[in-house]
């Protein structure tokens, strides 16, 4: 079953994006996130219209954050790119008529619903600004690892 990796793809560019005073084009963030700039437009239109960022047409143009990190949750993200489904695992029939699959439905409704409460809840705790300062300790501890 394919995944969706929108999220993933939305948080890196936008990490990318947080380190640079300029605008980035959609072929600099599709050069980063090696995929489309297509791709990258089609995403980042979620972030336009819920106004985490803002583009510019023309030579100086591109992608900016117009949000606040401190105020960006992966949550408002994940809201943002339409509430892609949590979990990849289905039902393998999702109306049985066999009274044992309608029990292991029933478990598997209420526990996937138990988890995607939890991980939604978490994902509203950690902010964009959260990200960038990791980011930071990693890449000021790999610097301090190059140098001699």
């Amino acid at each position: 079953m394919k995944r969706d990796s929108r999220l993933s793809l939305v948080l890196h560019a936008l990490l990318h994006m947080a380190e640079r005073d300029d605008p980035m084009t959609s072929d600099d963030l599709a050069t980063c996130l090696m995929t489309n700039p297509v791709v990258v437009r089609r995403t980042m239109a979620f972030l336009r219209e819920a106004g985490i960022v803002a583009s510019a047409r023309g030579h100086a143009g591109g992608w900016r954050i117009t949000a606040d990190l401190s105020t960006v949750s992966l949550r408002q993200l994940h809201d943002a790119l339409g509430e892609p489904a949590i979990f990849a695992v289905g039902h393998r029939n999702a109306a049985p008529a066999c009274l044992v699959e309608q029990a292991v439905n029933a478990a598997l409704d209420q526990t996937f619903a138990e988890a995607e409460a939890l991980l939604l809840a978490r994902f509203g705790e950690i902010t964009l600004a959260d990200l960038s300062a990791d980011f930071a300790l990693r890449y000021a501890a790999l610097v301090q690892q190059k140098e001699p």
